[in-house]
């Protein structure tokens, strides 16, 4: 796993090529605050090899936070980033990897009968519960997170998960209450936090596209304070002297700031952002889509445009979402080493005080 030691020494190795804060605490440990992402591509060995390029590039460059999911190209994505583990010379406890369980995966590419491959892989085995599938894809039962976690390091080829993420459970909305949803999160926590103690994960937390971001009345819309309070309930009930939930993932761009916009969680004070709670409450957020997907690559709103530093477009998105108050890393896919490139470039500026950040929404 990820240590203090060695990410500090990679970031010693790389501090004078990056701006001042392009290094960020995560825990102990130190990360690159541009992480590279793998949700995107076709499940080919083409793009296999193109990733394993990147991912090498990347950590022979100073980017030290990989992110991935059991069903990223069907199982494709998290093999790839255990095949460049392996090739690369820099160790694998500089390296913060992070993955993600809740939809069910297929392995290596789409099933002519994916009912069949379900009930065969998942259903008859007694893996998952038919009834505990929400529109036939998606599983918060502890056992199904349990097996995918076993299949996650199988694929990693690695010995801990620094950070595992229960993977958009605001999903599960569309056929269960809230409340119930707030409860199979806390039996799912629970068997996380035995598995964190047994060492197979550092740390755990949820990575979601919706729920934190949205408003309340939103169908979407799950609270932050409850799971943060869930997982406390699931590490006293399993023993744990503190919880090991760390971090949130969600969106966040300059077309997409409702992380920083929407006040939207019950703090002490009243409603807060989704960003502005987590970092109150000592949580890492890791935000994805910071170029909205290859949206804000060639070109942002101009108003906004003109407040950002960077050469391209796709730097100042960067450097805005690196900037979000409490923000730990951004999240971009990058399956070509021209990405990588011109991402690492992209660090070598420094992101945005305050003050600098808050009147970009003026």
């Amino acid at each position: 796993m990820a240590t203090s030691e060695a990410t500090w020494a990679y970031r010693d190795r790389h501090t004078e090529e990056f701006g001042r804060t392009y290094f960020r605490r995560f825990g102990d440990c130190i990360v690159s605050s541009i992480g590279l992402g793998t949700y995107l591509g076709d499940p080919t060995d083409e793009v296999d090899e193109s990733y394993h390029d990147s991912i090498v590039r990347a950590l022979d460059s100073g980017i030290n936070v990989l992110d991935t999911a059991i069903n990223y190209r069907h199982q494709r994505s998290e093999r790839v980033v255990g095949r460049a583990l392996d090739a690369t010379d820099v160790d694998r406890d500089a390296v913060v990897i992070a993955t993600k369980g809740g939809f069910v995966p297929f392995d290596g590419g789409r099933p002519d009968d994916p009912g069949q491959y379900i009930r065969e892989e998942y259903i008859e085995p007694g893996i998952v519960d038919a009834d505990d599938l929400v529109r036939g894809m998606h599983c918060l039962a502890p056992a199904f997170v349990d097996d995918q976690l076993d299949r996650s390091l199988a694929n990693l080829g690695i010995e801990t998960i620094d950070c595992y993420y229960v993977h958009n459970p605001e999903f599960q909305l569309d056929e269960r209450s809230r409340e119930t949803v707030y409860d199979d999160l806390e039996a799912t926590f629970a068997r996380l936090e035995e598995r964190a103690a047994a060492g197979d994960l550092r740390h755990y937390g949820v990575a979601t596209w919706d729920a934190f971001r949205v408003a309340p009345d939103d169908p979407n819309h799950l609270s932050l304070p409850e799971i943060v309070s869930r997982a406390r309930a699931a590490a006293r009930t399993t023993g744990n002297d503190a919880t090991h939930f760390r971090a949130v993932q969600l969106p966040f761009n300059v077309v997409m700031a409702d992380a920083f916009t929407v006040a939207a969680h019950d703090g002490p004070d009243g409603p807060q952002s989704a960003l502005r709670f987590a970092r109150e409450a000592g949580l890492d957020v890791f935000v994805s889509a910071p170029l909205a997907q290859g949206r804000l690559a060639d070109e942002i709103p101009t108003g906004v445009a003109d407040r950002l530093d960077g050469e391209t477009p796709a730097a100042k998105a960067l450097t805005f979402a690196r900037s979000g108050p409490g923000v730990t890393s951004a999240l971009v896919g990058m399956r070509r080493r021209e990405h990588v490139v011109a991402n690492v470039d992209s660090g070598r500026v420094d992101a945005m005080g305050a003050d600098a950040f808050d009147a970009t929404f003026e």
